[in-house]
């Protein structure tokens, strides 16, 4: 091994050693984390200042670091379908009346498309208030690579309606979507543990005896699983570390300046949906220093690991234990937020190409005839997110075409997606936090012995 490459990772391991240190000095996790984060990113900008973005060095640097970062994300993703199933079970039984589920669901998914709504228009306004536009952008080989593999992927949403989407939201077989075998899985699994909560209920009102022991049965799984989902919680500050670590290494500093403008744009737009998502918690009487003190290692988590999927368990977990959502609300707003109704990738992003591309098709990007028909496509295109399973990439495939507008402008930002997706993926999340505690403070089902303090 190249002597660089040990002397990198003795500064990785040292970095670790400092975080270690932190957790046995009883620091919070919040603060860990955000040390983490520090670490990383100055980890990652001094070893491109030193070996170049290009440096076989670097390469095998990142290798290395890649194993603990890449690491944590699986163990995130091995407990999502475990921890989604046996909440969601734990969480119906505990329901009195099945209709409350129905009124869960309703609010959660009422206020993740209405903020994705809200996210279309601001970033329609931010990107015409910048004067962006897709006249003149560089088109260099991995643009005209991306632009190739955009056609084929075009063909696959091209096809698809709200009455497939609504089919592929359906289990068929539990099995395949608890391996995650299909970009629903997660829905699917949700509903499966809604339908398997439900006949808990029916078999507890006529079998008293065995309804309680499968109650019995469900708390001890789900406290189990809570202890397998607390263990990888707790790893979270060197996933952070670790991950941060590739992505300020890994950054080209020219992509970023010739693309200044947009990503600017992009964050401020970002920027203005944290505030709206603010502004509606403190119309439900949250406290906003509390509330965000709390999910701070949330958010973290989602910006480095780019993955609304992976920050599942950390989002359910800290909805229940630092907010003091109920189990119901905090695991169908996470897992539905993580697949429908995404304010970043969803709402933001298609949004503002899709103003970047109008002037060039003769349309005024601010007048009401094409500001109204964006939104809506937008909010209806959000649930097709979840039925192809793209994300960003996926959601602009399908509002500019029912636009009439060309995709060729999602392959001439290429360079520059991984920047912009890091705060997109922490604006879905917040997204989904928000309509779990909105939900939770609505229904008068939040837990006040742990929940927020109110203004």
């Amino acid at each position: 091994m190249d002597l660089f490459v040990i002397l990198n990772l003795l500064l990785i391991l040292a970095a670790i050693a400092l975080l270690f240190w932190l957790s046995r000095r009883d620091v919070s996790l919040s603060r860990r984390v955000l040390v983490g984060l520090v670490l990383g990113a100055t980890t990652g900008l001094l070893l491109q200042l030193i070996y170049g973005i290009d440096s076989l060095t670097l390469a095998n640097t990142l290798t290395m670091t890649n194993v603990l970062g890449s690491s944590y994300v699986n163990l995130l993703k091995m407990i999502i379908m475990p921890l989604v199933l046996v909440s969601m079970v734990a969480a119906v039984v505990r329901i009195d009346e099945i209709a409350t589920l129905g009124k869960i669901g309703g609010a959660v998914i009422l206020i993740l498309v209405g903020t994705t709504m809200a996210a279309a228009l601001i970033g329609a306004l931010v990107a015409s208030a910048f004067g962006l536009s897709s006249v003149g952008l560089t088109e260099g080989a991995r643009e005209v690579t991306k632009a190739g593999a955009l056609v084929a992927q075009q063909a696959t949403v091209q096809d698809l309606s709200i009455a497939n989407m609504i089919v592929s939201f359906i289990p068929q077989n539990i099995f395949a979507d608890l391996a995650g075998l299909r970009s629903t899985s997660v829905i699917a699994v949700v509903i499966f543990g809604i339908l398997v909560g439900i006949a808990g209920l029916l078999l507890t009102r006529d079998l008293p005896e065995q309804g309680e022991q499968f109650r019995s049965f469900v708390e001890v799984a789900q406290n189990l699983v809570l202890r397998l989902v607390r263990i990888v919680i707790g790893l979270t500050p060197y996933g952070v570390l670790a991950l941060m670590t590739k992505v300020t290494a890994t950054s080209s500093g020219s992509d970023i300046l010739n693309l200044f403008s947009f990503i600017v744009a992009s964050y401020l737009a970002i920027a203005l949906m944290f505030v709206v998502h603010g502004v509606l918690l403190t119309l439900a009487g949250v406290n906003l220093l509390d509330y965000f003190r709390r999910v701070w290692p949330v958010l973290v988590f989602a910006f480095t690991s780019r993955s609304s999927a992976a920050t599942i368990p950390l989002n359910v977990e800290t909805q229940i234990r630092e907010l003091g959502n109920d189990p119901a609300s905090a695991n169908v707003s996470a897992s539905f937020g993580a697949t429908i109704g995404q304010n970043g990738c969803a709402g933001i992003y298609p949004a503002m190409l899709a103003v970047m591309i109008a002037p060039s098709m003769g349309i005024d990007p601010l007048s009401l005839s094409f500001l109204l028909p964006l939104v809506g496509i937008v909010a209806i295109s959000s649930f097709g997110v979840a039925g192809v399973g793209g994300g960003a990439t996926f959601a602009a495939l399908m509002v500019l075409p029912a636009l009439g507008f060309p995709v060729t402008l999602v392959a001439l930002l290429i360079s520059i997606e991984p920047l912009i997706d890091m705060a997109r993926t922490a604006l879905n999340v917040s997204g989904a936090m928000t309509a779990g505690t909105i939900t939770s403070r609505l229904l008068g089902m939040n837990t006040p012995s742990r929940h927020l303090a109110t203004d």
